[in-house]
C-alpha cells in the first residue's frame, strides 16, 4: 500500500502518488456539491445562502486544521526519509497530543462565538438564524475533522495515499445519504446538513485509524513512544502552527471577500456561493497536489537528495498546470449550467453574479498552481519564514482588493482579489526557491 518517494522518475512518482489524493479531493468536492444541491433544491434559495454565508468561516477552520496536520506529516516524512523509525514514532505521538489540544481550544473558543461571528461577517438578518445553527454544529464537530485529517496525513507521510481515499469515498457517500435522510423525512433543515457532515467525517476517521494501526507497525505506539520528547513536540507544534496559520491567513482574506459579498444582499450571496462551490474544484485539486508534493519533497530532503528536489519541482509544475488548464476549460464551458444545480428558480441577478466570478477568477488558475508548487517546496526543505511572508502578502492583497477595489468597481473588484493575491505571493516564493538553488550551486563550486 506504500511507495517510496525517494526512488524512481519524479514525474511518475509524484503523479502516481497524487492520484489517490486527487481522487479523494474530487469525492470531497462531490459530497460538498451534493450537500449544497440538496439544501438548495429541497429547502430553497435562502437556505443555500445561509449555508453559503458561513462557508468561509468553516473553510478558515479547515485550512488551519489541514495546515497544521500537513506540518506534522512533513516532519514525519523527513524522519522516514532519514530512516529513523524511533523518531517517526515520537513524531506520531507528538502530533496526536497537539491535535487533542487544538480540538479543545478550537471547540471551546468558537462555538460560543457563533452568533457574534455571523454578525461580524454581515450575514443578512433573514438567514442569520439558519447560518448560526449550521455554523454551531459544524464547529462542534471540529474534533472529527482534525482526527480524520491527522490520520490521513500520517498515512500519506508513510507513502500510503490509497487508504485515505477509500475512507473519504465512504464518508462522501454516507454524507449524501445522511443529508437526504436528515433534511427530507426528518425535516431538520440546515442543521441536518451540518450534522450529516460531522457524523460522516467522524465514522470515516475512526475506520481509517483502525485500518492504519492494523496495517502499519509504525502506528502501534508503545509506552515509551508516548513519553514526551520536548524537542520533537516543540518542532511539531512550531511547524504545525506556522503552516496552520499560513493556511488560515489565506482564508482571512477570503473571509473579507465573503463579508464584502454579504453586504450586497441574498442574491449576490447565492450567486457567489454557487460559483465558489464549483471553484472548490480548483482549491481541492491544488491542495491534493500540495499534499503529494510536500510528502515527496520532505522525504527526499530527509534523504539528502537535492537533485530529486529540483527535478521534482519541474515535474510538479507540469502536472499541476496541465490539470489547472483542464479545470479552467471545463468550468468555463459548463458555466451556464452551474446556478440551476443549486437553485431551481434563480433570478437573473444570481446568474450574473456567478458568471462574473467565473470570468474574473478562473483564467488565473495557473498563478495558483505556481504558488502551490513553490511555496510547498520551500516549506518542505525547512524554510518557514518565506512562505509565512508570502501568506501575509497574500492576505493584504486579497483584503485590499476586496475592500478598496470592491468599493470602487463593485463585485468585480471583490472577485479580482484572489488573482492579485496569488500573483503577490508567487513573486516571493519563486524568488526564494531560485535563490536557494543558486546558493547550493555556489557552495558546490
Amino acid at each position: 500500500m506504500t511507495m517510496s518517494l525517494t526512488e524512481g522518475k519524479p514525474l511518475s512518482v509524484i503523479f502516481r502518488f497524487s492520484l489517490p489524493i486527487l481522487g479523494g479531493s474530487l469525492f470531497q468536492l462531490f459530497y460538498t456539491l451534493a450537500d449544497s444541491i440538496i439544501v438548495g433544491q429541497t429547502i430553497g434559495e435562502e437556505a443555500l445562502a445561509a449555508v453559503g454565508s458561513t462557508t468561509i468561516v468553516v473553510y478558515f477552520i479547515l485550512c488551519f486544521i489541514q495546515g497544521f496536520t500537513n506540518g506534522f506529516s512533513i516532519l514525519l516524512a523527513k524522519s522516514i526519509g532519514s530512516g529513523s523509525k524511533e523518531r517517526a514514532k515520537k513524531n506520531i505521538a507528538s502530533s496526536i497530543y497537539i491535535s487533542v489540544f487544538y480540538t479543545l481550544i478550537i471547540t471551546v473558543i468558537t462555538c460560543p462565538l457563533c452568533p457574534l461571528i455571523i454578525k461580524a461577517i454581515s450575514v443578512p438578518e433573514q438567514i442569520s438564524k439558519d447560518s448560526t445553527t449550521y455554523l454551531f454544529v459544524i464547529l462542534l464537530g471540529t474534533g472529527a475533522t482534525i482526527f480524520y485529517n491527522l490520520i490521513s496525513n500520517i498515512l500519506r507521510a508513510l507513502g500510503d495515499s490509497k487508504t485515505p481515499l477509500v475512507y473519504l469515498v465512504f464518508s462522501s457517500l454516507l454524507n449524501i445519504v445522511l443529508d437526504i435522510v436528515f433534511i427530507v423525512p426528518f425535516g431538520w433543515g440546515v442543521m441536518g446538513a451540518a450534522l450529516a457532515t460531522v457524523l460522516s467525517q467522524l465514522l470515516s476517521a475512526i475506520l481509517s485509524f483502525y485500518s492504519a494501526i492494523k496495517k502499519y507497525p509504525l502506528m502501534r505506539l508503545k509506552k515509551n513512544d508516548w513519553e514526551i520528547d520536548r524537542n520533537i513536540l516543540f518542532a511539531n507544534f512550531s511547524l504545525g502552527f506556522i503552516m496552520g496559520f499560513q493556511m488560515s491567513v489565506m482564508c482571512i482574506g477570503q473571509l473579507v471577500m465573503q463579508a464584502s459579498v454579504n453586504k450586497l444582499g441574498t442574491e449576490a450571496i447565492a450567486g457567489y456561493t454557487a460559483a465558489t462551490k464549483v471553484d472548490q474544484l480548483s482549491v481541492l485539486v491544488n491542495n491534493a497536489f500540495l499534499t503529494a508534493i510536500a510528502a515527496y519533497m520532505a522525504q527526499n530532503y530527509g534523504a539528502g537528495q537535492e537533485d530529486r528536489i529540483s527535478s521534482g519541482v519541474k515535474a510538479s509544475i507540469f502536472i499541476v498546470e496541465m490539470t489547472n488548464l483542464a479545470m479552467m476549460l471545463t468550468i468555463l464551458l459548463l458555466e451556464p449550467y452551474v446556478v440551476p444545480l443549486f437553485v431551481s428558480d434563480a433570478s437573473s441577478e444570481v446568474f450574473n453574479y456567478a458568471k462574473l466570478f467565473f470570468y474574473f477568477t478562473i483564467p488565473f488558475y495557473p498563478l495558483l498552481g505556481l504558488l502551490i508548487v513553490f511555496r510547498t517546496t520551500v516549506q518542505a526543505v525547512g524554510n518557514t519564514k518565506v512562505p509565512f511572508i508570502a501568506c501575509i502578502v497574500e492576505l493584504f492583497a486579497r483584503s485590499f482588493a476586496s475592500v478598496i477595489l470592491g468599493s470602487v468597481i463593485g463585485y468585480i473588484g471583490i472577485v479580482l482579489s484572489s488573482p492579485l493575491a496569488w500573483l503577490g505571493a508567487d513573486l516571493i516564493v519563486i524568488c526564494s526557491y531560485f535563490n536557494r538553488r543558486k546558493k547550493l550551486r555556489d557552495n558546490a563550486n
